[in-house]
Protein backbone atom coordinates (compact mmCIF):
# COMPACT_ATOMS: atom_id res chain seq x y z
CA UNK A 1 0.00 0.00 0.00
CA UNK A 2 1.01 3.76 -0.34
CA UNK A 3 1.95 5.63 2.73
CA UNK A 4 4.29 8.82 3.39
CA UNK A 5 7.70 7.62 5.92
CA UNK A 6 9.52 9.73 8.12
CA UNK A 7 13.00 8.03 8.26
CA UNK A 8 14.70 10.29 10.56
CA UNK A 9 13.78 13.28 12.15
CA UNK A 10 14.25 16.78 10.57
CA UNK A 11 12.72 19.14 7.85
CA UNK A 12 9.37 18.57 6.07
CA UNK A 13 11.50 17.08 2.73
CA UNK A 14 12.58 14.10 5.45
CA UNK A 15 8.72 13.21 4.68
CA UNK A 16 8.78 10.14 1.66
CA UNK A 17 6.21 8.48 -0.38
CA UNK A 18 7.06 4.66 -0.12
CA UNK A 19 5.17 0.94 -0.53
CA UNK A 20 4.89 -0.62 1.99
CA UNK A 21 2.78 -3.83 3.44
CA UNK A 22 -0.73 -3.90 3.65
CA UNK A 23 -1.94 -4.63 7.04
CA UNK A 24 -4.42 -7.61 8.14
CA UNK A 25 -6.53 -7.41 11.47
CA UNK A 26 -6.83 -9.61 14.00
CA UNK A 27 -9.69 -10.78 15.33
CA UNK A 28 -10.32 -8.01 17.66
CA UNK A 29 -9.23 -5.37 15.22
CA UNK A 30 -10.80 -3.74 12.10
CA UNK A 31 -9.27 -2.61 8.80
CA UNK A 32 -10.17 0.69 8.15
CA UNK A 33 -9.42 1.90 4.65
CA UNK A 34 -8.16 5.67 4.92
CA UNK A 35 -10.08 7.99 3.05
CA UNK A 36 -8.67 11.32 4.60
CA UNK A 37 -6.13 12.44 7.30
CA UNK A 38 -4.45 15.44 8.56
CA UNK A 39 -1.41 17.22 9.13
CA UNK A 40 -1.61 17.96 12.85
CA UNK A 41 0.69 20.41 14.87
CA UNK A 42 1.38 17.19 16.67
CA UNK A 43 3.01 14.96 13.81
CA UNK A 44 5.18 18.61 13.51
CA UNK A 45 6.88 17.81 16.23
CA UNK A 46 7.29 14.51 15.97
CA UNK A 47 8.66 15.16 12.34
CA UNK A 48 10.99 17.81 13.69
CA UNK A 49 11.82 16.64 17.50
CA UNK A 50 10.71 19.82 18.41
CA UNK A 51 10.49 19.19 21.86
CA UNK A 52 12.04 21.05 25.43
CA UNK A 53 15.71 20.05 25.51
CA UNK A 54 15.18 18.74 29.29
CA UNK A 55 12.64 16.38 28.00
CA UNK A 56 15.14 14.81 24.91
CA UNK A 57 15.98 11.74 27.12
CA UNK A 58 13.08 10.57 27.79
CA UNK A 59 10.88 12.17 24.41
CA UNK A 60 13.61 9.67 22.06
CA UNK A 61 12.75 6.48 24.02
CA UNK A 62 9.21 7.55 23.55
CA UNK A 63 9.20 8.58 19.82
CA UNK A 64 12.60 6.45 18.67
CA UNK A 65 16.44 7.45 19.19
CA UNK A 66 17.38 8.47 15.95
CA UNK A 67 14.12 8.09 13.68
CA UNK A 68 10.39 7.93 14.98
CA UNK A 69 9.63 4.49 16.10
CA UNK A 70 6.65 4.02 13.63
CA UNK A 71 7.45 5.93 10.58
CA UNK A 72 4.07 6.63 9.36
CA UNK A 73 2.55 9.11 11.21
CA UNK A 74 -1.32 10.83 11.50
CA UNK A 75 -2.79 11.29 14.54
CA UNK A 76 -6.18 10.35 12.89
CA UNK A 77 -8.90 9.44 10.26
CA UNK A 78 -11.64 8.78 8.55
CA UNK A 79 -12.45 6.17 6.39
CA UNK A 80 -14.34 2.55 5.54
CA UNK A 81 -14.01 -0.66 7.42
CA UNK A 82 -12.79 -2.90 4.72
CA UNK A 83 -12.23 -5.99 7.20
CA UNK A 84 -13.36 -6.98 10.50
CA UNK A 85 -11.89 -9.76 12.71
CA UNK A 86 -14.31 -12.66 13.49
CA UNK A 87 -14.48 -11.06 17.25
CA UNK A 88 -15.85 -7.79 16.09
CA UNK A 89 -18.94 -6.87 16.78
CA UNK A 90 -19.62 -3.01 16.85
CA UNK A 91 -18.37 -2.62 13.47
CA UNK A 92 -19.12 -4.11 9.67
CA UNK A 93 -17.69 -4.55 6.61
CA UNK A 94 -18.67 -0.62 4.46
CA UNK A 95 -19.00 1.34 7.61
CA UNK A 96 -18.27 4.97 7.51
CA UNK A 97 -15.84 5.95 10.53
CA UNK A 98 -13.09 8.32 12.06
CA UNK A 99 -10.86 7.06 14.39
CA UNK A 100 -7.71 8.96 16.89
CA UNK A 101 -4.67 7.05 16.32
CA UNK A 102 -3.15 8.71 19.59
CA UNK A 103 -1.73 8.31 21.88
CA UNK A 104 1.09 5.96 20.70
CA UNK A 105 0.15 2.71 21.76
CA UNK A 106 -2.04 3.27 18.73
CA UNK A 107 1.59 3.48 16.53
CA UNK A 108 -0.36 6.77 14.70
CA UNK A 109 -0.52 5.68 10.98
CA UNK A 110 -2.89 7.91 9.46
CA UNK A 111 -1.04 8.44 6.67
CA UNK A 112 -1.56 5.88 4.77
CA UNK A 113 -3.67 4.08 2.81
CA UNK A 114 -4.97 1.69 5.45
CA UNK A 115 -4.80 1.17 9.04
CA UNK A 116 -5.59 -1.66 11.42
CA UNK A 117 -7.20 -0.43 14.91
CA UNK A 118 -8.30 -2.51 17.83
CA UNK A 119 -12.34 -2.33 18.08
CA UNK A 120 -11.80 -1.13 21.70
CA UNK A 121 -10.18 1.83 20.20
CA UNK A 122 -11.07 5.18 19.74
CA UNK A 123 -13.30 5.09 16.80
CA UNK A 124 -16.77 6.49 16.41
CA UNK A 125 -19.08 6.02 13.22
CA UNK A 126 -19.27 9.03 10.62
CA UNK A 127 -22.10 11.19 11.14
CA UNK A 128 -24.06 11.35 8.05
CA UNK A 129 -23.80 15.19 7.74
CA UNK A 130 -20.06 15.74 7.11
CA UNK A 131 -17.48 14.58 4.48
CA UNK A 132 -15.13 12.10 5.71
CA UNK A 133 -12.57 15.21 4.68
CA UNK A 134 -14.38 16.66 8.05
CA UNK A 135 -14.35 13.92 9.59
CA UNK A 136 -10.68 13.07 9.57
CA UNK A 137 -10.00 16.47 11.46
CA UNK A 138 -12.54 15.75 14.01
CA UNK A 139 -10.82 13.22 16.86
CA UNK A 140 -7.64 15.39 17.63
CA UNK A 141 -8.69 18.91 18.21
CA UNK A 142 -12.15 17.96 19.77
CA UNK A 143 -10.33 15.52 22.02
CA UNK A 144 -8.67 17.82 23.55
CA UNK A 145 -11.01 20.19 23.88
CA UNK A 146 -13.46 17.97 25.58
CA UNK A 147 -11.16 16.68 27.85
CA UNK A 148 -9.70 20.07 28.63
CA UNK A 149 -13.37 21.60 29.66
CA UNK A 150 -14.08 17.97 31.48
CA UNK A 151 -10.82 18.45 33.50
CA UNK A 152 -11.58 22.33 33.90
CA UNK A 153 -15.60 21.03 35.18
CA UNK A 154 -16.89 23.73 32.34
CA UNK A 155 -20.78 24.77 33.39
CA UNK A 156 -23.60 26.55 31.67
CA UNK A 157 -23.24 30.49 32.35
CA UNK A 158 -19.55 30.56 32.78
CA UNK A 159 -17.30 33.42 30.78
CA UNK A 160 -15.00 31.73 28.98
CA UNK A 161 -11.76 33.51 26.94
CA UNK A 162 -10.36 31.32 23.61
CA UNK A 163 -7.19 32.33 22.98
CA UNK A 164 -6.20 31.35 19.65
CA UNK A 165 -10.26 31.19 18.10
CA UNK A 166 -8.96 30.53 14.90
CA UNK A 167 -7.01 27.22 15.30
CA UNK A 168 -7.88 23.42 15.76
CA UNK A 169 -8.03 23.15 18.78
CA UNK A 170 -10.01 26.72 19.15
CA UNK A 171 -12.51 26.38 16.32
CA UNK A 172 -13.74 23.71 18.66
CA UNK A 173 -12.89 25.56 22.07
CA UNK A 174 -15.74 27.78 20.82
CA UNK A 175 -18.28 25.72 19.86
CA UNK A 176 -18.18 23.27 22.23
CA UNK A 177 -18.32 25.83 25.40
CA UNK A 178 -21.21 27.18 23.11
CA UNK A 179 -22.78 24.23 23.07
CA UNK A 180 -22.50 23.85 27.14
CA UNK A 181 -24.14 27.20 27.92
CA UNK A 182 -20.82 29.37 28.20
CA UNK A 183 -20.48 32.96 27.51
CA UNK A 184 -17.70 32.76 24.62
CA UNK A 185 -15.00 35.47 23.82
CA UNK A 186 -12.70 34.51 21.03
CA UNK A 187 -9.52 35.82 20.65
CA UNK A 188 -7.43 36.09 16.87
CA UNK A 189 -5.80 38.33 14.28
CA UNK A 190 -7.85 40.26 12.18
CA UNK A 191 -8.21 37.89 9.19
CA UNK A 192 -10.19 35.22 11.52
CA UNK A 193 -12.85 38.08 13.29
CA UNK A 194 -15.82 37.10 10.75
CA UNK A 195 -14.85 33.14 11.28
CA UNK A 196 -14.61 33.19 14.87
CA UNK A 197 -18.16 35.08 15.12
CA UNK A 198 -19.26 32.63 12.88
CA UNK A 199 -18.95 29.72 15.01
CA UNK A 200 -20.98 31.42 17.80
CA UNK A 201 -18.36 33.14 19.87
CA UNK A 202 -20.60 36.31 21.80
CA UNK A 203 -17.54 38.38 21.63
CA UNK A 204 -14.15 38.58 19.21
CA UNK A 205 -10.83 40.63 20.25
CA UNK A 206 -8.31 41.44 17.31
CA UNK A 207 -5.29 40.45 19.46
CA UNK A 208 -3.14 42.92 16.65
CA UNK A 209 -5.37 45.63 18.33
CA UNK A 210 -6.65 44.70 21.84
CA UNK A 211 -5.08 43.15 25.02
CA UNK A 212 -7.40 41.06 26.47
CA UNK A 213 -5.26 41.19 29.88
CA UNK A 214 -5.83 45.33 29.96
CA UNK A 215 -9.84 45.16 29.16
CA UNK A 216 -12.18 44.97 31.82
CA UNK A 217 -13.52 41.44 31.28
CA UNK A 218 -12.85 39.05 33.62
CA UNK A 219 -13.18 34.91 32.97
CA UNK A 220 -14.06 32.01 35.10
CA UNK A 221 -11.74 30.17 32.15
CA UNK A 222 -9.43 31.04 30.21
CA UNK A 223 -7.71 28.20 27.47
CA UNK A 224 -4.46 29.47 25.93
CA UNK A 225 -5.49 27.27 22.33
CA UNK A 226 -1.82 27.97 20.71
CA UNK A 227 0.15 27.79 23.33
CA UNK A 228 1.73 31.19 22.90
CA UNK A 229 0.72 33.26 26.14
CA UNK A 230 3.16 33.53 29.18
CA UNK A 231 0.51 31.80 31.51
CA UNK A 232 1.08 34.25 34.55
CA UNK A 233 0.15 37.57 32.07
CA UNK A 234 -3.02 35.62 30.71
CA UNK A 235 -3.77 34.77 34.13
CA UNK A 236 -4.20 38.47 35.19
CA UNK A 237 -7.64 38.10 33.52
CA UNK A 238 -8.77 35.62 35.22
CA UNK A 239 -11.80 35.93 37.90
CA UNK A 240 -10.82 35.12 41.73
CA UNK A 241 -11.69 31.30 41.44
CA UNK A 242 -10.56 31.26 37.55
CA UNK A 243 -9.17 28.45 35.85
CA UNK A 244 -6.36 28.86 33.31
CA UNK A 245 -5.51 26.02 30.63
CA UNK A 246 -2.64 25.32 28.10
CA UNK A 247 -3.12 23.27 25.19
CA UNK A 248 0.32 21.79 25.66
CA UNK A 249 0.91 21.61 29.05
CA UNK A 250 -3.21 20.87 30.65
CA UNK A 251 -4.55 18.24 27.93
CA UNK A 252 -3.60 15.37 30.26
CA UNK A 253 -2.48 11.79 29.54
CA UNK A 254 -4.05 8.84 27.33
CA UNK A 255 -5.75 7.53 30.05
CA UNK A 256 -8.01 11.16 30.40
CA UNK A 257 -9.33 10.48 26.67
CA UNK A 258 -12.32 8.44 26.65
CA UNK A 259 -14.93 7.02 24.08
CA UNK A 260 -17.90 8.84 25.43
CA UNK A 261 -15.83 12.43 24.94
CA UNK A 262 -15.65 10.66 20.82
CA UNK A 263 -19.32 10.07 21.50
CA UNK A 264 -20.73 13.71 22.26
CA UNK A 265 -18.48 14.69 18.99
CA UNK A 266 -20.27 13.07 17.11
CA UNK A 267 -23.58 13.49 18.45
CA UNK A 268 -22.75 17.39 18.49
CA UNK A 269 -21.74 17.33 14.79
CA UNK A 270 -25.37 15.18 13.78
CA UNK A 271 -27.23 17.86 16.02
CA UNK A 272 -25.62 20.92 14.13
CA UNK A 273 -23.96 22.29 16.85
CA UNK A 274 -20.32 21.56 15.65
CA UNK A 275 -19.10 22.22 12.42
CA UNK A 276 -15.71 21.00 11.43
CA UNK A 277 -13.42 24.22 9.76
CA UNK A 278 -11.11 23.31 7.03
CA UNK A 279 -8.39 25.59 5.81
CA UNK A 280 -6.55 23.52 2.73
CA UNK A 281 -6.44 20.23 1.68
CA UNK A 282 -3.73 18.10 -0.02
CA UNK A 283 -2.97 14.93 -2.17
CA UNK A 284 -0.75 12.46 -0.12
CA UNK A 285 1.97 13.19 -2.24
CA UNK A 286 2.00 16.51 -1.48
CA UNK A 287 2.55 15.82 2.23
CA UNK A 288 5.51 17.75 2.79
CA UNK A 289 3.95 21.05 0.95
CA UNK A 290 1.24 20.10 3.73
CA UNK A 291 3.89 20.03 6.57
CA UNK A 292 5.21 22.81 5.38
CA UNK A 293 2.00 25.19 5.33
CA UNK A 294 1.12 24.40 8.99
CA UNK A 295 4.80 25.18 10.30
CA UNK A 296 4.33 28.45 9.13
CA UNK A 297 1.72 28.52 12.46
CA UNK A 298 -1.30 30.59 10.84
CA UNK A 299 -3.76 28.02 9.42
CA UNK A 300 -7.58 28.15 10.37
CA UNK A 301 -9.43 25.19 11.33
CA UNK A 302 -7.89 22.28 10.33
CA UNK A 303 -5.19 21.09 6.80
CA UNK A 304 -6.47 17.93 5.34
CA UNK A 305 -4.71 15.04 3.50
CA UNK A 306 -7.25 12.84 1.11
CA UNK A 307 -5.87 10.03 0.63
CA UNK A 308 -9.02 8.73 -1.59
CA UNK A 309 -10.06 11.62 -3.16
CA UNK A 310 -13.25 13.75 -3.49
CA UNK A 311 -15.17 11.81 -0.42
Amino acid sequence: MKAVICTKYGAADVLQLADIPKPSPKDNQVLIKIHATTVHVGDIRIRSFDVPRWSWPLARLALGLFRPRNPVLGMECAGTIETVGQDVTRFKVGDAVMASLFPASKQFGGYAEYKCLQESDLIVHKPDNISFEEAAAVPAGGLTVMVLFNQANSQPGQEILIYGASGSVGTYAVQIAKARGAKVTGVCSTRNLDLVASLGADRVIDYTRQDFVTLDQKYDLILDAVDKLKPEYGKQALKPQGIYLNVSKDSGSPKDVKQAYLDELRELIEAGKLKVVIDRCYPLDEIVEAHRYVEQGHKRGNVIVTILPNT
